[in-house]
């Protein structure tokens, strides 16, 4: 299988997979919350939940894909998800939605990225340069889902959007089981790999470290920065160009780093991703309401993300082998789950307490300090391990 093939193949699984299984809950909580009658933060929960347990869930499903391949469960994990988001449209009670979310979980872990990225890491003649081709196509996945979502909400109503979205969601299923390549012969019978051994490495606690710092600046931004823009007296048309323009500096990174190839090692690459944060920040802890001033926030923002999402994938074979890699990526989607979880109300707590969101990128500039030197950690130990090799 070309590695064009396989790259296209995982790139619709993964497009309409977070197009329509992610993407959608923030824009059809308004709405639900109008017709249910039930509070903002209940149904928020339900959300909050699928995140947890998707972490939850990460290390079997990784465990799955080390031993007989990621086939089946981005394919038979996207046609569950379209079923579930039929049962999503019919929801009559909080308790259903928490059921519909909690199996949502279990369908993150399953189709999408940590086992597509399993899978192009062992099938892949060339993963890293693979990777980051798939990333520049999923980089527009918001691009094209937000308005797409938007417009279903509001012609068809929350309830039809989601049976709508149910119907995209199992159109790349017959790709995925058809268009994937099947474990290897012989893989099923090979021994788990013990994840204790990798936990008790500086390396892996590194990264976690980096990514879970990450994972907390990127929702918490997510949720608050049009909040923190408007605060400053931004003008809402310079709210949305801002926003907006996340998007394409990601994809224009990831251009770049493509157009390097071999030239540039993944531990550098990340290295440069990790320290954009902080840098970031601090332009916009000092950047006031000058837009101008801060597109540089943006571009740095998003040049992080961009590249941190190829990272998060290459790194830990960088870092710790190939073996093992579903279980250990499983186990890194965990660690970060809970600051993924915690971030919006914690920044809200920032928030309450400083009396607006002044002290709110000074915080997350610290905490991009931390994802620097947890990858510097992650560094450090991968090279002792290697030197007492």
């Amino acid at each position: 299988m070309t590695d064009g093939r396989l790259i296209w193949t995982i790139a619709a699984t993964q497009v309409v997979g977070w197009g329509t299984l992610f993407i959608p809950f923030a824009l059809v909580l308004a709405p639900m919350e109008a017709e249910m009658g039930w509070s903002r933060s209940a149904i928020a929960g339900a959300f909050t939940l699928g995140l947890l347990v998707s972490g939850l869930a990460a290390v079997p499903a990784g465990r799955w894909v080390d031993r007989y391949g990621g086939r089946g469960p981005i394919a038979w994990g996207g046609l569950a998800g379209a079923v579930l988001l039929a049962c999503w449209a019919g929801v009559g009670s909080l308790t259903g939605l928490y059921a519909v979310w909690l199996a949502l979980g279990v369908v993150h872990a399953m189709a999408l990225w940590g086992p597509a990225m399993a899978v192009m890491m062992a099938a892949a003649r060339e993963p890293v340069r693979s990777i980051t081709a798939l990333t520049f196509i999923t980089g527009f996945t918001g691009t094209v889902f937000v308005p797409l979502v938007s417009a279903l909400v509001e012609g068809l109503g929350w309830r039809q959007a989601l049976l709508v979205l149910a119907l995209l969601q199992a159109l790349p299923v017959p790709l995925a089981i058809w268009g994937l390549p099947k474990a290897a012969r012989g893989r099923a019978a090979a021994p788990a790999m013990r994840l204790g051994p990798v936990l008790r490495r500086p390396a892996f606690w590194g990264l976690a470290t980096c990514l879970a710092a990450h994972a907390f600046i990127g929702v918490g931004l997510g949720a608050h920065l049009v909040l923190l823009l408007r605060e400053r007296g931004i003008a809402e048309g310079w709210v949305i160009t801002l926003l907006a323009l996340h998007g394409p500096f990601q994809v224009a990174a990831r251009a770049v780093l493509f157009m390097l190839g071999a030239r540039v090692g993944v531990l550098a690459v990340g290295v440069f991703a990790a320290a954009l944060l902080p840098i970031g920040l601090t332009w916009l802890w000092l950047a006031g309401d000058s837009p101008w001033w801060l597109l540089g926030f943006v571009l740095c923002w998003a040049m992080a993300d961009g590249l941190m999402t190829i990272v998060r994938a290459t790194a830990p074979v960088e870092l710790m082998g190939r073996e093992g890699y579903g279980a250990i990526t499983g186990a890194l989607s965990a660690i970060t789950v809970l600051p993924r979880a915690l971030a919006p109300s914690a920044l809200a707590l920032v928030w309450q307490w400083g009396g607006g969101y002044a002290p709110v990128p000074g915080l997350l500039a610290v905490v991009g300090l931390v994802a620097v030197a947890g990858f510097v950690v992650a560094i450090r130990g991968e090279r002792t391990e290697a030197g007492h090799a």
